[in-house]
């Protein structure tokens, strides 16, 4: 028998893991200090965590960055990566960062409909096209606006152009067998109609499957198969496996605006 926790478990297996949170945390907290256009906090619905930060360009703004954060639904805050705005920043982009409510308090379908709200808060705040972005987790809740089922405005989702999960989970069912789950509480019913590689793509909007080369198989499996999946129904989909990155380092080149994840999340290459 597989060992399923041990495919999801990503700290095991990158050496100072127990370390990175807080060096996230302190990053994220100098960056914001330096930063002369930020707005904190602003409310998306009624629940205490149903907050997002924006981060603004020096200039006017060519669009909307929605980044997402991961964490398995069950970790971390908007506030831990403010700094990983500074890519799309430095561009001109205006970048949102949602918190949304973690699990146990919310089943994961309860987090998709809120971080549906939460883009459309952002949309209602910034004019011009929309990317979206998102992390292990994230990468999940970003790919769920795009199906069939998304609860996205017209007005809001035409907009779309561009979506970019890094390491993102695409097929739940696989985390029903893993003791996460405890917290998680997903039923199998609740894991099929989560997962975004199980969906008919809403429309043809464009999805970058992101992942370090270094990362736990499963995770590279999973973005192999949302790009594999959705080009079947004539989405463009890119697979990009990073090479030498793991699941933590494959995000830090955001921070960079030379970077080619920075370039592909805003569609400059």
């Amino acid at each position: 028998m597989r060992d399923w926790d041990d495919a999801y478990a990503n700290s095991a297996h990158i050496p100072g893991s127990d370390k990175i949170p807080a060096l996230w945390a302190e990053r994220a907290a100098a960056y914001r200090a330096g930063l002369k256009e930020f707005r904190a906090d602003i409310a998306y619905g009624p629940g205490e965590r149903q907050r997002l930060d924006l981060i603004l360009p020096d200039g006017d703004s060519k669009g909307l960055v929605v980044f997402v954060h991961g964490g398995y639904w069950m970790r971390f805050d908007k506030s831990t990566w403010t700094d990983l705005a500074e890519g799309a920043r430095h561009h001109g982009w205006t970048v949102a960062l949602p918190s949304y409510t973690l699990t146990p308090a919310a089943r994961i379908s309860d987090i998709t409909a809120e971080i549906t709200t939460a883009i459309a808060k952002a949309a209602s705040l910034v004019a011009g096209p929309i990317r979206l972005a998102g992390h292990s987790a994230g990468g999940h809740l970003v790919t769920r606006m795009l199906c069939d089922d998304s609860r996205l405005e017209p007005a809001v989702y035409n907009r779309v152009a561009g979506t970019l999960s890094i390491s993102g989970l695409h097929d739940l069912r696989p985390l029903l067998k893993t003791r996460m789950n405890d917290t998680l509480r997903m039923t199998m019913e609740e894991a099929t109609l989560e997962s975004a590689a199980l969906h008919l793509p809403r429309g043809p909007s464009s999805v970058t499957a992101w992942v370090g080369g270094n990362e736990r198989p499963e995770f590279i499996r999973q973005s192999d198969l949302m790009a594999n999946v959705w080009t079947g129904f004539d989405v463009p989909t890119r697979l990009v496996v990073d090479p030498g990155l793991n699941h933590f380092t494959v995000i830090d080149a955001l921070k960079d605006p030379s970077s080619t994840i920075t370039a592909r999340l805003i569609g400059l290459d």
